[in-house]
């Protein structure tokens, strides 16, 4: 691995200085995939490998199964818990660190954090039908958006461009009983632009007890106040109730057996989650050369999680405010200097109760422990960022040298509600705690040089993860964990950009090194389990990701565009200690070598359109001496549909199928931070684990129809 890492650096080095095109690819119209020029300006902006779906990309499969679009980026693998929910999204390897939620990756929603203080992303709640641009920073991008090893991403809703008011309809419906209706009005003049809409989804699941029912309303409003200024308002209300079948055997996933896990059924396990978001963005060009950007949000969100060890109840509202000023002047005659600087404060006030269950009682399956063996807290957490990113750039040679650093706190406040003289037993330790993590700052440095249409990009970056609130404190000793230490990584990245063909032909080709120190993991501690700085991981891997786009002026075909996305990972983990057992050499738990997506797409000029897409995933292991593995498996897709606008019309009927060639497959693997997890009362013997839920293991089919009418 090391030695085809070596070689394809020296061949993309040496073949991109011997590029020397005249002419500015950003001077040049753009013939190939739609996403590629906005693509070529965030690989620009951050100076690492950078890669962006448009909603071309998006639209390829249903907006619903997020996993079967974002899920084909080279280096991003999309797990999920439920039909449509419980979404955990990994680059680069990282972030399956977390059994629930996200943990390692920062998450936006247009310019406001997704992510809480607590370093947690909760993605229930985002309506991912409007989705219609994401952004995907790979590796640590901790100096502009704080903490995150795995990288970062953006989701965007863009408004509606063309000017007058409109009315959308949509419909969608298949197997599992699954339906749904989306109702969407715009109306864009020359300083407005306003968006309304309601979705609504239903499913039976294909899992048993997995029933899915969502209602997500979602505001936009983009408000032009002069020739200086513009004002986004985004407001949305969402609540959703999904089942949760929970984990099966090894043994039962490849036998194509799923009866669920019986210790999730006997309490009817379920999440339900209810939540407002409200936030506003003001742009201001304040002097030609000085510009801002300014959001302040908050968001409220309200769960009831029934699992088979425990039962949940949360409000956790997250507000504050990201600003950043960037400063662009021309420095004499050749050189150019960009400045941006800025800071992100955000606060996490969460009230939350958890009650075990004994599983001991078959009659009374929701029996819960004596309230002395629960929890009820209450938390006030903060993280804050400061940064500043210069980018200077030698003209005549188009050669940008980038220099940027942040400074970032974070801290934690919980108060035990429950200890209170005479509210549970005398014995009862208090488990309130305070801990504030040292500052840490993040560096990042890159050389980028421009070839005409070619970039070649070498960057140093480093990044943080930290513990969360509740792993910061050992419930066993009843005090906090002043040991922890956040995670640390230290990454190289040589990346390049281009195109062929008269711009037809696109590519991307990263290659990595990140190192990642005080690596987390949770331990025994006895008759109590606790976490712990374990070791590190060292991790090289190549993703390319390659385009084309043929279009035709006449006969049957409008455009073929073909695409392929290819990972290799070598991802060990170095002086790696659990539990007294030294795991240095092996690979990492869940981490594809290999990960592979190829399609091909055709449009014609009569309206008709075929997407075809092969995903393929390589074996991984699920235990950290690597005794244990979950198989490849690989899945074909295709939507089939016209696209058509008749006057003031525009329809977009479609259908599709997903795993046609009908192939087991796993749509999450529960191994989080310890491996070998097993429910005392669900239909599998202690020794035996339950890790793995399974994606439908046949070919499933949908249909829809997408009007538009214009006013």
């Amino acid at each position: 691995m090391n030695k085809t890492l070596t070689i394809v650096a020296v061949l993309a080095t040496t073949f991109f200085y011997a590029q020397n095109q005249a002419q500015a690819i950003d001077t040049v119209q753009i013939q190939g995939r739609t996403k590629v020029k906005k693509e070529r300006s965030e690989f620009k902006k951050h100076a690492q490998s950078t890669e962006i779906l448009s909603s071309y990309e998006l639209n390829r499969n249903t907006n619903n199964f997020i996993e079967q679009s974002l899920g084909t980026l080279s280096g991003v693998q999309v797990d999920k818990r439920t039909t449509v929910g419980g979404q955990r999204i990994v680059v680069r390897g990282y972030g399956n660190d977390q059994k629930f939620n996200n943990w390692g990756v920062k998450m936006y929603l247009n310019n406001f954090p997704l992510t809480n203080a607590d370093g947690v992303t909760n993605l229930e709640d985002v309506d991912f039908t409007l989705i219609n641009h994401i952004d995907v920073i790979k590796g640590p991008a901790s100096t502009l958006y704080g903490g995150g090893v795995g990288g970062t991403l953006r989701f965007y809703i863009q408004p509606e461009a063309v000017k007058g008011t409109s009315l959308s309809q949509s419909f969608m419906g298949g197997s599992f009983k699954t339906f749904q209706s989306a109702t969407r009005v715009d109306a864009v003049s020359e300083n407005s632009s306003l968006m309304l809409n309601y979705n609504h989804f239903e499913s039976e699941g294909y899992r048993p007890r997995g029933t899915s029912n969502r209602n997500n309303y979602t505001f936009l409003g983009n408000f032009k106040l002069n020739s200086k200024q513009n004002l986004e308002v985004y407001a949305a209300h969402n609540n959703t109730r999904e089942g949760v079948p929970g984990q099966i055997s090894y043994a039962d996933y490849y036998a194509g057996i799923d009866d669920g896990n019986l210790a999730y059924a006997r309490r009817n396990a379920r999440n339900i989650f209810v939540s407002s978001r409200f936030s506003v963005t003001h742009q201001w060009k304040i002097l030609p050369e000085l510009e801002n950007k300014t959001s302040i949000f908050y968001g409220s969100l309200e769960t009831d999680r029934k699992a088979a060890g425990a039962y949940e109840n949360t409000i956790s509202p997250t507000y504050g405010f990201r600003t950043a000023f960037v400063f662009e002047k021309k420095l004499g005659e050749n050189f150019r200097n960009n400045l941006e600087v800025g800071a992100e404060h955000l606060i996490t006030k969460a009230l939350t109760s958890n009650y075990r269950y004994t599983g001991t009682n078959p009659n009374v399956p929701d029996e819960v422990r004596p309230m002395d063996k629960n929890s009820y807290f209450k938390y006030n957490n903060f993280a804050t960022s400061i940064f500043a990113v210069d980018r200077i750039t030698y003209e005549p040679w188009d050669l940008t040298f980038l220099a940027g650093i942040s400074y970032n706190t974070l801290g934690y406040n919980r108060n035990d509600l429950l200890a209170v003289p005479g509210a549970v037993a005398s014995s009862y330790k208090d488990q309130s705690f305070q801990k504030d993590f040292k500052p840490t700052y993040a560096p990042h440095f890159a050389l980028q040089k421009s070839f005409g249409s070619h970039l070649l990009n070498v960057s140093y970056s480093e990044g943080f993860n930290a513990p969360t609130a509740a792993t910061a404190f050992v419930s066993g000793t009843g005090k906090a964990n002043d040991d922890l230490k956040t995670e640390h990584a230290k990454m190289w990245d040589l990346s390049a950009h281009g195109l062929f063909a008269d711009t037809k032909f696109d590519y991307q080709v990263s290659v990595f090194s990140m190192n990642i120190s005080n690596k987390l993991t949770q331990l025994s501690g006895g008759n109590y389990t606790y976490w712990a700085n374990t070791g590190s991981q060292k991790n090289k891997g190549l993703e390319l990701s390659l385009g084309y786009v043929e279009n035709f002026d006449s006969g049957f075909f409008k455009k073929i565009e073909p695409y392929f996305n290819y990972s290799l990972y070598d991802f060990k983990y170095d002086n790696f200690v659990t539990n007294g057992k030294n795991y240095s050499g092996k690979e990492v738990v869940g981490v594809p070598k290999h990960k592979a997506s190829l399609g091909l797409d055709f449009t014609t000029h009569s309206g008709f359109y075929l997407y075809n897409t092969f995903n393929y995933l390589d074996r991984i292991y699920t235990d950290f001496a690597n005794t244990t593995k979950v198989k490849a498996y690989h899945q074909l897709n295709i939507k089939l549909g016209y696209k058509k606008s008749f006057g003031q019309f525009e329809m977009d009927a479609y259908v599709m199928g997903n795993n046609l060639t009908n192939r087991i497959n796993y749509t999450f693997v529960f191994l989080g931070n310890s491996v070998g997890d097993n429910d005392p009362d669900s239909q599998y013997p202690q020794n035996v684990a339950t890790d793995i839920t399974p994606g439908p293991k046949s070919a499933y089919f949908f249909g829809g129809l997408n009007v538009k009418y214009r006013f």
